[in-house]
């Protein structure tokens, strides 16, 4: 079985063929230096979710065309039941879990993350992207990391921010923690 940043990785060659770029024009297209794109389009090397959302706002596409495959296709609602939402594993310790891609012309992403406990601080994974986001904590406690300034988030708490800034977020407590991610 394929890990899902492979899968995502023929999903980008696709994508890229369908564009008739050669691997350097797609690169330099997306401001992503030319070796760096090539091991993520040979599967070799995982994506950020910046650097996903980053390509699929280059060439106009809907980011979970990238993610999971599926295009999509409702134009005036899209039901997501509990535990049903399409998710992909980013990251070792991150869990996505669209709660809006198969909506038609939405204004953001929204995803239920799961991030499962890592006690080594060097382990936060930072990315930024164009736009803003919104947090919303659903279970435990976690550790945002935005702009050089550490926040504890509990359950309840909420944060909006300037996602073109570097941000990062970890579990605490040895526990897993869940929350709404809103990108604008």
């Amino acid at each position: 079985m394929k890990h899902e940043f492979e899968l995502i990785a023929l999903r980008l060659r696709g994508l890229r063929e369908a564009l008739d770029m050669s691997k350097e024009e797609f690169a330099s297209a997306c401001n992503i230096p030319i070796e760096e794109y090539k091991l993520y389009e040979s599967g070799q090397k995982d994506m950020s979710i910046s650097t996903l959302k980053n390509i699929a706002n280059t060439h106009n596409i809907d980011v979970n065309a990238l993610m999971f495959d599926d295009e999509p296709r409702m134009k005036s609602y899209f039901l997501t039941r509990k535990g049903k939402g399409q998710a992909i594993k980013r990251i070792a310790a991150y869990k996505y879990q669209t709660l809006s891609g198969a909506f038609n012309n939405r204004k953001a992403d929204i995803f239920e993350v799961t991030i499962e406990p890592n006690d080594n601080i060097a382990e936060i994974h930072h990315s930024s992207h164009e736009g803003q986001e919104f947090n919303l904590v659903l279970e435990g406690r976690m550790l945002l990391h935005v702009n050089g300034k550490y926040l504890v988030l509990e359950e309840g708490d909420s944060i909006y921010f300037d996602s073109s800034l570097p941000h990062g977020m970890k579990a605490l407590d040895n526990k897993k923690v869940r929350f709404i991610a809103v990108v604008l």
